[in-house]
């Protein structure tokens, strides 16, 4: 009779320390385990095209996705907003020698929304090329070029830069865009075709033949 009831005691004794070990019960259900909270993962920060007088009014801006390597594809988030035409808006994709676009080149911007898009462009060659971007609304147009680097050299933009802050409490890079290089070569052939105009020499007029007195 005694071994019986040093043996009821001990299986007792463990029961207790199991349930005193198990997580707490509310109703029967199991007490939530703490789950593992991952870490915030911050986007790239958007740098913001500069606005020009009489342009579109879209506000543009850009990302790119680190340094492009030749033959791989690089990433260049955009983001458009702004868009007040109840007919909307359009997006126009075209790329400097030595970049290949390979998503689509043209987007419809809807009004009062803010619009997002990824482009995708492969690079065949080392050095700085130029992504350009055409916002055409009610008639007006901005222009932005975005410059994607191949290799080492890191991507220059003209002017400095001035730091803002989004809603989202971002840091945005404020900056100057590169006139593309096909709406460059426009005005410099137009300009050297006026110069060479004023510069060529007007033939001279013939002199009047005098008339005889009559």
């Amino acid at each position: 009779m005694k071994l019986r009831s040093s043996s009821s005691s001990a299986i007792a004794a463990a029961a207790w320390l199991m349930l005193a070990a198990s997580p707490a019960f509310a109703d029967g259900v199991p007490a939530p385990r703490a789950g593992k909270h991952a870490a915030p993962s911050h986007a790239a920060p958007l740098t913001v095209a500069a606005r020009k007088p009489n342009d579109s009014g879209v506000t543009i801006q850009f990302s790119v996705a680190g340094v492009a390597q030749i033959g791989r594809p690089v990433s260049i988030t955009l983001q458009f907003d702004g868009v007040t035409d109840p007919a909307g808006a359009t997006v126009r994709l075209s790329t400097d020698a030595g970049l290949t676009l390979a998503t689509a080149g043209t987007l419809a911007l809807p009004a009062g929304q803010r619009t997002s898009m990824t482009a995708t462009v492969t690079s065949d060659r080392e050095g700085l090329a130029y992504l350009n971007v055409f916002v055409t609304q009610n008639g007006a147009m901005s222009i932005v070029a975005i410059p994607v680097q191949t290799g080492s050299t890191a991507p220059s933009m003209k002017g400095a830069g001035e730091v803002k802050s989004s809603s989202e409490g971002e840091k945005i890079i404020s900056s100057p865009a590169k006139e593309p290089r096909e709406l460059k070569e426009s005005k410099e052939s137009k300009e050297s075709k006026e110069s060479k105009e004023s510069k060529e020499p007007k033939e001279p007029k013939e002199p009047k033949e005098p008339k005889e007195p009559k």
